[in-house]
């Protein structure tokens, strides 16, 4: 997903906040639970606080002996992440530090690797750039695995990708599941994305069966989709599962309409760390991702952010990705 502006993702988190519980949760609010559970009837509340309290893991010294040794010398992790929107990546309360799911995941793996984590959040493109460099050793950020970025990229899984459909609560639209069911619809989605792709190949199918196209509308920030969406400019948003579900879950002024794999069709598309080429540090990150897998560390993660449906049973170097363009 590209990124929005700093100010942009907190000035959004805070709103879902205030909307979903009349004050932004803290670290030291007893009915804010770091997991998000909450009573039933009540919109789900998750800490936003810079303080976290993150899950933390042990190191292995094994796995940590094989990440590559100008990374062991520095003695941390520098990860790159896109903050655009909680619950995957997003700012704490103090407009400062990167917090959510691919935070947390990223932690995990530092721990285990025995490196201490260093977030740097930058946009979207910069983010594959400086990987691509050397700047970043790896990027945590809801990454796809495609064919095409394998031939510059590394990867070790760690989380289904799903996308959803986000449509105002009082759409007249029911489901949304196939190319049909957007013909003719103003429909936003995010520049460059995997969701971008689903959505122009069901717009190509639909006009070769000589139904009316989509009219598809950009936006770089999170809260001017949200805004095109109740104002009526646009009818639906497609976007990453989680995303989509949180913002559902904490305004109550949209409903999903239909989930869709972000691998398209005919496969399941997965999310993963993302590294340099022949770097050296895709095995051990993957191998540092099993160990959490199996010692409950990573589902706790998943659980924390309400994310337990998008868990994997182990993580896979350089899968199967995403096809290439035709």
């Amino acid at each position: 997903m590209p990124s929005v502006s700093r100010i942009a993702a907190v000035a959004l988190s805070s709103l879902l906040l205030l909307a979903a519980c009349g004050t932004a949760a803290t670290g030291t609010d007893a009915a804010a639970p770091a997991g998000g559970a909450s009573p039933a009837g009540t919109a789900p509340r998750f800490d936003t606080s810079p303080e976290q309290n993150r899950i933390r893991a042990e190191k292995d010294e094994a796995i940590a002996a094989r990440v590559p040794a100008e990374i062991r010398a520095k003695g941390e992790l520098l990860v790159g992440t896109s903050t655009f929107e909680p619950p995957l990546s997003f700012l704490a309360d103090d407009n400062r530090t990167p917090i959510g799911v691919e935070e947390d995941i990223a932690q995990l793996v530092a721990d285990v690797l025995g490196l201490e984590l260093r977030l740097e959040p930058t946009s979207w493109e910069n983010m594959f750039l400086a990987v691509r460099s050397g700047k970043y050793p790896v990027a945590f950020s809801n990454i796809t695995v495609t064919e095409e970025r394998k031939d510059i990229y590394d990867f070790a899984t760690y989380r289904l990708d799903q996308l959803a459909w986000e449509v105002p609560k009082d759409s007249p639209i029911t489901s949304i599941t196939k190319p049909a069911d957007i013909a003719g619809l103003r429909v936003s989605v995010g520049s460059g994305t995997n969701q971008e792709r689903i959505l122009l190949d069901w717009d190509r199918q639909n006009r070769a069966a000589g139904l009316k196209p989509i009219e598809v509308q950009y936006y770089q920030q999170a809260a001017d989709t949200y805004l095109a969406l109740k104002s009526g400019r646009i009818q639906a948003y497609f976007a990453p599962n989680p995303t989509v579900a949180y913002h559902v879950a904490v305004s109550g002024d949209t409903k999903i309409v239909g989930t869709f794999s972000g691998g398209g069709a005919d496969r399941q598309g997965l999310i993963a760390a993302m590294t340099k080429k022949g770097s050296g540090l895709a095995e051990p990150v993957r191998d540092a991702l099993n160990v959490v897998i199996r010692n409950g560390k990573y589902r706790e993660v998943l659980k924390r952010w309400g994310l337990e449906n998008e868990a994997v049973p182990e993580s896979l170097l350089n899968p199967p990705g995403l096809p290439r363009d035709q």
